[in-house]
């Protein structure tokens, strides 16, 4: 696969895009949900062309071929995910909404179960990329142990379409622009030094448990269950509208009645969906999952 495979492909950029390329887009979507409108098919273009000179094809069409008839087609599908989903993350990303997280969203959980003989806390980090979210919350219910959550069993489910990044966050080693963060403390209680880079230590990491899931999977979606709080953060701006309202609907069914989702600053549920209601804490946002009336009937 050479530049010059390409041209066609780039020069249909600039008027209507190649029907192979929109083709692959179409799979893409049926597969993920994530969608990749006109004005980001150079990007789409970009991941595909790696995956081509990979599996050795020399245009679109080949590689069309690649991923819809020939016996590999599953295989290489996952593959172009995994180029089309690299994230960027690191440690302590939203401090407001994690203070939030400690100040005001643990307390109210462990009221809201402080009744039930099983004292177990449940999150979930979608779109976990490469680790960093989840051994982050991992590390602040850590600090909680011997007080707020003392007795408790904690359990963080990490999950991402992305197998590359899964295995480096099962690896748990970080360079320093993913722990640029870390104040010394989190950085000498809970990492080694690894030669240039840290490995966090297996304190943190004992209660993280790692899968690849797809959030479009309606059928392996509905086996997330009993959640306390959900992390989604900067993963529902791939998705379009009707995508997204697929992937909330699960985190609702998902989520225990007192049960929060937290998503990226920039994103909302507005025109979404009206399953949560919008809470306001100090530098962040949350959405409580709300009861759910019938037509015609007063909430009680």
């Amino acid at each position: 696969m050479t530049t010059a495979s390409l041209q066609p492909a780039l020069q249909a950029l600039d008027g209507p895009p190649d029907p192979d390329l929109v083709r692959i887009r179409d799979l893409i979507y049926e597969a993920a949900g994530i969608f990749h409108p006109d004005n980001k098919l150079r990007l789409l273009l970009d991941r595909c062309s790696r995956r081509m000179k990979e599996v050795q094809t020399n245009t679109l069409r080949e590689y069309l071929e690649c991923l819809t008839h020939q016996a590999s087609r599953r295989g290489e599908l996952v593959s172009l995910l995994n180029e089309i989903t690299i994230g960027e993350t690191c440690f302590f990303r939203n401090q407001p909404q994690l203070d939030a997280l400690r100040q005001i969203v643990l307390p109210k959980i462990i009221e809201a179960k402080g009744e039930t003989p099983l004292r177990c806390l449940r999150i979930w980090s979608a779109g976990c990329s490469t680790g960093e979210e989840p051994y982050t919350l991992s590390m602040l219910l850590q600090e909680e142990a011997s007080g707020r959550l003392k007795g408790w069993a904690v359990q963080v489910l990490a999950s991402d379409l992305n197998e590359h990044s899964l295995a480096d966050a099962k690896t748990a080693v970080y360079g320093s622009y993913s722990t640029r963060n870390l104040t010394p403390h989190y950085r000498l209680k809970y990492f080694a030094p690894a030669g240039d880079q840290l490995q966090l230590q297996a304190q943190a990491r004992a209660h993280v448990s790692f899968s690849r899931l797809n959030l479009s999977d309606d059928a392996h979606m509905t086996f997330m269950k009993d959640i306390d709080i959900i992390f989604c953060c900067n993963v529902l701006i791939y998705f379009d509208l009707a995508s997204k309202r697929r992937v909330i609907q699960h985190f609702y069914n998902s989520l225990l009645p007192h049960g929060y989702l937290f998503l990226g600053h920039s994103e909302s549920l507005y025109g979404v969906s009206e399953d949560f209601r919008l809470v306001h804490l100090p530098a962040a946002t949350a959405y409580v999952k709300a009861a759910r009336t019938q037509v015609g009937r007063e909430p009680k």
